[in-house]
């Protein structure tokens, strides 16, 4: 597939090298001299320091032949504009980061749509319906949800009073003899495990878990977080993220949200209708335990500053918050989530480059998914008429050490595999694999 990437900061950076792994011919367009070197000396990629919206650059970077543009600048109105103009000079499809919802809403759609922009990225409408999902599942510090929810995978953290804490994947199997959940993958300090038999879960560990609608109770049982709801939440930062996540959640738990703008505030106070909102700097430690910062199950900080929003979270988890999510723009920090001793960080840039990519086919190939902190991936695969995998029984097939199948959809119902199962054409299967394993893993789908 021939793509054209316009912005080389963080979402087209990542796009970037993950897409060139499949083996696409890629294009980038950035008018920064320096992001044309970062992306010479760390990608495999061609670059053209040029804007996205020069049609003589387009006509370069030869749009006329381009199955995809992806316009992720940080500039809503070169996104937009770029996608028009890839779209009229010949690009087969487009897609378009933009920074204001009114840009994704039912009335607008259509007519961006007929000026040739076929789908549109808000960002932070993705994070804030993300932490909505962290929040209303207190116990996952990751939530990925597969064919609307059919599959489910939840990464949660183990403490010392788990019931599964020090047993094995056997001894898991044995007691637990559920076919709606299967561990997929331990992180355990810096190293990323794909699990066999004898594997054991421990303290400290954070595990991923694909499962099914009916086997999420189960989980939360077997990993001691059962009894882990939130009944109240505090929100530091009115912006687009903190306003949606409020409005998601007001109606199902008690919120209050702390703005420092004061015109903010009173634009908050009418928006939201069952939310307290609170005019004040989060920063100040005062305040916080004024509003009962104590008294809280949930803190959510998504004010601008990552600093802010990592110290005001650290606080309220060692005043007994239960859930504590943070908004941060440096990726680095993300694999120091739980070293730190927070549960969930939350970098919109990279959330929304996973989310494009999910639209980017290769062959049979649906996406492939980060779920940063670990060196896995995740992979949604739609198995073809004749594939080696649908051959016979998962266990008598070579399946790569450092990988698992971990579940599939077939028609409107979600499985999880296991070495009986046996795949057939038209489903749709998710995978875990360790990098040295995907070139197996590749074939086995062909």
């Amino acid at each position: 597939m021939k793509i054209i990437i316009a912005g080389a900061g963080e979402v087209g950076l990542h796009l970037a090298k993950e897409l060139s792994l499949d083996n696409h011919d890629i294009t980038m367009l950035d008018i920064n001299p320096a992001k044309i070197e970062e992306i010479d000396s760390t990608t495999d990629v061609l670059s053209l320091q040029s804007s996205a919206t020069s049609i003589s650059a387009l006509k370069e970077a030869h749009i006329d032949q381009t199955d995809l543009m992806l316009a992720v600048t940080s500039s809503e109105s070169v996104n937009v504009t770029a996608s028009i103009l890839a779209k009229k000079l010949g690009a087969k499809k487009t897609i378009a980061r933009v920074s204001h919802a009114e840009y994704i809403s039912d009335e607008n759609l259509p007519f961006l749509h007929d000026l040739g922009i076929d789908y549109l990225i808000y960002p932070e409408e993705i994070v804030a319906n993300e932490i909505t999902g962290l929040i209303r599942r207190a116990a996952a510090s990751d939530i990925v949800e597969f064919e609307k929810g059919k599959l489910t995978l939840l990464g949660i953290r183990i403490d010392k009073n788990a019931p599964i804490n020090r047993k094995t994947m056997i001894e898991i199997g044995s007691e637990y003899a559920s076919h709606e959940f299967r561990i997929v993958a331990i992180k355990r300090l810096m190293r990323t495990l794909i699990p066999v038999g004898n594997d054991s879960v421990i303290e400290g560990d954070q595990i991923f878990v694909l499962t099914t609608s009916k086997g999420i109770p189960e989980i939360l049982k077997i990993t001691g977080k059962e009894n882990t709801k939130l009944e109240n939440i505090m929100i530091l930062g009115g912006g687009r993220i903190g306003r949606k996540v409020a409005k998601n959640l007001e109606n199902e738990i008690n919120v209050k949200l702390i703005e420092s703008n004061p015109e903010r505030t009173i634009e908050l106070a009418d928006y939201l209708k069952n939310t307290l909102v609170i005019q004040g700097d989060g920063r100040n430690i005062d305040l916080l335990a004024q509003e009962g910062i104590v008294d809280m199950d949930g803190f959510i900080a998504v004010t601008e500053d990552a600093e802010t929003n990592i110290i005001t979270c650290l606080m309220a988890k060692h005043l007994g918050a239960k859930k504590t999510i943070a908004q941060v723009d440096n990726v680095d920090y993300i694999p120091l989530t739980h070293t730190i001793g927070l549960d969930s960080l939350i970098n919109k840039k990279l959330i929304a480059a996973n989310t494009i990519s999910r639209f980017v086919r290769k062959a049979n190939l649906v996406s492939t998914i980060n779920i940063f902190g670990i060196d896995a991936e995740v992979f949604e695969y739609n198995v073809q008429e004749k594939a080696y995998i649908t051959k016979d029984e998962i266990r008598n097939l070579k399946i790569p050490r450092n990988a698992i199948i971990g579940g599939a959809v077939r028609g409107e119902e979600g499985f999880i595999t296991v070495g009986s199962s046996k795949l057939q054409a038209g489903d749709k299967v998710v995978v875990f694999a360790l990098p040295d394993a995907i070139p197996k893993l590749e074939k086995l789908f062909k």
